[in-house]
This record gives structure tokens, sequence and C-alpha cells, in this order.
């Protein structure tokens, strides 16, 4: 079977991480992608000269065709107008309103192709009063009360460590465009999508929205490695003589193999800890007791006695521990590469997977404008003076 985007053309005209990695994820899936940048390059290749910044481009920019164009010239936008006529999507995350003052906002980008779905992905929407803010993932954390759940309630709020509101709008907006090409097959008709940072990260505040509303709407603590609804106990990050194991027991199973496993089966009879309402109303308690017979082992011996018993459990691993991770190569989810500008490092596949369809091929990032002249070449028929021609403009 083939990819299921295979034969869609997506023009890429994202920057940073949530909108590249929509687009990584639709070129994983069998899309031509042509990412499209600025004669300078975008704001994440640009990143480069700090140590480590390369790994995040190389990352999100894989399996794309790249090529230069400035839009800030009318030959650029005429050139976005004739790519776009040939496109099935363009996908865009530049701060609202950008690409209207060049001329080339969504219903100019329609009018050169009604079937063209065109998705915007930004921190808070094409409206309201937050429209104008800037947005990073960092702000959109600190609006969305993110940053005031995570951490511990005597200490000062800590963001997420991940990028987790660039990533989850980037899984939206390639949701979007996905459900947007389906009404396509059926009705002929192109749509514009949008997407926000702010409203993509919101459901991910559950079970902190389960402590603010059982408490009647007070304010929900910061709850460290517990659980953030409060509402499940053992539920934390335990001690072990080289490190820590995170420990969960989602319901009585779970409780009762967990003590079992630890050898302490007489827990499951003290009053205080009966069941999960009594835990949780003794959780200081019962993480005091669960750590001083969890620090007695290895975090690796303690992980296969209590898997064994099918208890959730987990080591907390090194970013070291991770990039090496035996199951994750195994499955191709990882890979060793060789890349042509950033040398030897480990690059993710999509986490989507079509049975019945080969695995994409991996293509590294590619060099800046390294597609340009082919692509014009092959999609607007544009010979080599006129290339020249545009090189020696600066629109290219």
């Amino acid at each position: 079977m083939a990819q299921p985007l295979e034969g869609v053309t997506v023009l890429d005209l994202t920057q940073i991480y949530n909108g590249p990695y929509a687009t990584f994820l639709m070129a994983m899936a069998g899309a031509e992608v042509i990412k499209i940048e600025p004669p300078g390059g975008e704001h994440l290749r640009r990143r480069q000269g700090v140590s480590g910044a390369a790994m995040p481009f190389a990352m999100l920019n894989a399996n794309k065709r790249t090529m230069t164009l400035d839009l800030k010239t009318s030959r650029g936008r005429e050139i976005l107008l004739e790519l776009v006529a040939g496109a099935d999507v363009l996908v865009e995350n530049f701060a609202p309103g950008v690409l209207d003052r060049l001329g080339v906002g969504g219903a100019e980008l329609q009018k050169a192709n009604p079937r063209l779905i065109y998705a915007s992905g930004s921190g808070f929407g094409l409206s309201g009063p937050y429209r104008d803010y800037p947005a990073m993932d960092l702000t959109v954390q600190a609006i969305a009360g993110v940053i005031d759940t995570t951490g511990y309630a005597d200490r000062p709020p800590v963001k997420a460590g991940p990028a987790v509101a660039d990533f989850m709008a980037g899984v939206h907006l390639f949701g979007a465009v996905s459900a947007a090409l389906y009404e396509r097959e059926r009705t002929g008709k192109g749509r514009s999508i949008e997407i926000s940072m702010l409203e993509s990260i919101y459901p991910t505040l559950a079970s902190s929205l389960g402590l603010f509303y059982g408490s009647g709407g007070g304010a929900a603590p910061r709850t460290g490695n517990r659980h953030t609804g409060m509402s499940l106990s053992p539920y934390n990050v335990y001690p072990t003589s080289d490190g820590y194991i995170a420990i969960i027991t989602n319901n009585e199973t779970h409780w009762l193999n967990l003590v079992d496993a630890l050898g302490h089966p007489e827990m499951a009879r003290d009053p205080r800890y009966l069941k999960v309402a009594d835990r949780c109303a003794n959780m200081d308690a019962l993480d005091a007791e669960l750590g001083e017979i969890t620090r007695q082992q290895t975090k690796a011996a303690l992980f296969e006695q209590l898997i064994a018993r099918r208890v959730p459990c987990a080591p907390v691993r090194t970013l070291l521990d991770v990039v090496n991770d035996p199951h994750l190569h195994e499955r191709g989810s990882l890979q060793w590469i060789d890349h042509p500008e950033y040398g030897r490092i480990v690059v993710p596949s999509s986490p989507l997977r079509f049975r019945g369809s080969d695995p994409q091929a991996y293509k590294p990032s590619s060099p800046l404008g390294a597609d340009t002249r082919t692509i014009l070449g092959e999609r607007l028929n544009l010979d080599a003076a006129a290339l020249d021609a545009l090189a020696a403009d600066g629109v290219i």
C-alpha cells in the first residue's frame, strides 16, 4: 500500500517547532513537503551557532525538499502564488496577519487555488484579545496554567521540560490538515484551518482541572511528582539505591500486587491504606513508608521485580539512556545517521505507523536552499537564465 498522503504536495512556510513538526509528520506520511525559507533561513536553522541547536532542526526537517524565497519582494510573492496553484496544502505559523500584510494571506492563496488547504498555526489564534501577543512555548505554558501546576507547592512554579505547547499544537495541526484533506475528497473544496498553541495545550490540564473543580474552584496546588489531581496513591517517584523509579497504582489490583512484590503484604491491611481514598488521605505517610522500602534496591532490580507482577512503573532514565533505548531502536523509531551537515546523530521517525505500508525511507534535512533551482525548474518551468536572474535580484 502507498503511504496515506502520497501524491499530496505541501508548501511549508513554518519555523521553529510546532509548524515544522506538523509538516514532518506529513512528509513521513508520504506527502511531498517543500520547505520555503527566507534567504537567511528560518529561525531554527539560524540558531545553529549555539551548541546543539542543529539537532532540533535536523529532527523536524527530514524528508523535506528545501528552497529559499524572499516574500518581501513582489516577484517572490508571485512565485509563491504560482507554486500554490499546483499545491494541495500550505502551512504557516507566522504571527497572525503577517501573510495578509504581505498580500499573500489565506484569501489570496485560495483565489490562486480554491482546492488549497490553508493551515495556520499560532500561539493564541487568529482572533480574540490575545491574538497579537508574542507566543513561544514558554509564554504559552505560562498563560495556559502549565507552569503554575508544575513543581512543588512550597517552591516557585516550573515550566515543563519538553516543549509541550509547541508539539501539542503541531500534532493538532497535522490532524486538522488530514481532516480537511479528507473533506476535500468528498466536496472538492479547500478550506482554511487554524490551530492555537493555547487551545491545544488546555486539555492536558485535565487532572489539574479535576482537582480545581473538586475543591470548589479553589487554587490547585502544585503536586510535584504526585498525581496532579491528587486522586491516586501511590503515584510518585521513589528513591532507589542508585537513582529513582516511578510507580503508579491505578486500581486495587495494582496496589495489592505492589505490596506483595515489595514483600510487605501487611500494608494492604493497614486501615490507612485500605482503599484509594484512604491512601490519598494518608499519602505523606504512604510515600515515606514506600520510599524506605524502595531505597533498599537498585532501580533495575526493583523494576524487574515490579514488572513481573504487572505493577505500572519505570526507572527514571537520563537522556543518554533514552537516546540509546533498545526498544526504540529495534522498532525503528530512533536511528543513528551520519548527517551530511551535523555528523553522527540520533534522529526520530514518525510515531504514526500505517500498517501495510513500508516505513518511509529517511532523508536527512537539507542545506538551506538546496532544492530551489530544481523545484522552480520542475514546477514553474523556469530555465537557468530565469533562475540566475532571480538569484541576482535576491528573490531566491
